[in-house]
């Protein structure tokens, strides 16, 4: 199985993390997910920020991004 390289940053009962998820379903991005109230410190750093998906690398696409923001952002991976 492969690994994330992608790990989505939300929260639950979240309409755009919802739909930030739905995106990355339809770009067939295979990610991790992260709910940020599990500890303060991620809290802190996306509380107000959500949804913010990261690459392994450490750069991060945050919300708002569309099907091609995402796909610009996925292909630096290569």
């Amino acid at each position: 199985m492969q690994q994330p390289v992608f790990t989505l940053y939300r929260r639950d009962a979240c309409l755009l993390c919802a739909l930030a998820e739905a995106l990355l379903g339809e770009a067939g991005v295979i990610y991790a997910v992260v709910d940020i109230e599990s500890g303060a410190a991620l809290e802190a750093r996306y509380g107000t920020r959500i949804p913010v998906l990261a690459r392994d690398d450490g750069a991060e696409l945050g919300w708002p991004f569309d099907a091609e923001a995402l796909r610009v952002f996925v292909a630096r991976t290569a």
